[in-house]
């Protein structure tokens, strides 16, 4: 790698609050690819987060001073919020930052240049109108408590909340509590006494996937699906004649069920991916 290459490298992180995806890209080609912890602000202190990619991240994305820093964030919405992740990277990168939100990184990554509705289906949900450039509407998420319809924390809510209330069938109960090895105290303080609650319930949403062929599972993840579609994207208008893509872990796992709920509603699917990266690769680069 030449000193004199630097200038035309950049950086692009994309976060989840579970997971952060790093680039360093050059000329258009990722030359190097980690992972690093979520780093969303809502959960981090501006501490954490600098801790967090110091050591994390390989030292290669610290050699030289990069043309710029492109970081798209869960939780990166507001200015303040922003400033907290913006100087923790320059701190780090001592390179120039741009900081946005999770939901234009989606939204450039799915559909690049192109207009249409993007979507998030991962830890949280998201939604958005993308004009091929920025988010021209957003009917608003309002995270796990109050939203997130459809996402990992909400089947994670729903499912956990059915287990301890003995709502959710014996078997899948056993197989749950064999599998985790917890016990319903364990799962009461992993929502309600830690900072992280949504990773958790997310994180044992997961486990739905394991036992698609039991009925009570397919109708949970149907109906939460369809929350998505009902409380989101279908208060776009003509959301059923303009281009539809998804991304996250939800998304990707469940991508059957999507695709036949999406059909219900008329929507047309254009995409389906577990990672926008590859799109804002391009998207920054061409």
């Amino acid at each position: 790698m030449a000193a004199n290459n630097s200038r035309n490298m950049i950086v692009i992180g994309e976060s989840s609050s579970t997971r952060t995806e790093w680039s360093l890209v050059d000329n258009g080609v990722v030359v190097e690819h980690a992972y690093t912890v979520g780093l969303n602000p809502y959960f981090l202190s501006r501490r954490e987060i600098s801790h967090n990619i110091r050591l994390e991240l390989p030292e290669s994305f610290f050699k030289r001073r990069w043309a710029h820093v492109y970081f798209y964030g869960a939780g990166c919405s507001n200015p303040e919020k922003n400033k907290i992740v913006e100087s923790s990277l320059v701190a780090q990168f001592k390179t120039p930052v741009t900081v946005m939100s999770d939901l234009q990184g989606a939204a450039r990554g799915l559909l690049v240049h192109e207009s249409g509705l993007a979507c998030i289906l991962g830890t949280g949900s998201n939604s958005c109108l993308y004009d091929g450039q920025d988010i021209v509407r957003n009917v608003r998420s309002l995270g796990f408590i109050l939203g997130d319809e459809g996402s990992g924390s909400a089947l994670g809510r729903i499912f956990l909340g059915d287990v301890l209330k003995g709502l959710a069938p014996k078997e899948l109960s056993e197989a749950f509590f064999d599998r985790f090895r917890v016990t319903p105290d364990d799962i009461m303080d992993a929502v309600y006494n830690n900072a992280s609650a949504n990773r958790n319930l997310s994180t044992y949403s997961f486990f739905l996937s394991d036992h698609l062929d039991n009925g009570y599972v397919t109708d949970l993840v149907d109906k939460e699906l369809c929350r998505f579609f009902e409380r989101n994207l279908c208060q776009y208008a003509d959301y059923d004649k303009m281009p539809v893509a998804f991304v996250g872990a939800v998304a990707t796992t469940y991508s059957e069920l999507l695709l036949d709920v999406a059909q219900r509603y008329g929507v047309r699917i254009q995409k389906i991916v577990r990672s926008s990266m590859p799109g804002l690769v391009t998207y920054h680069t061409h």
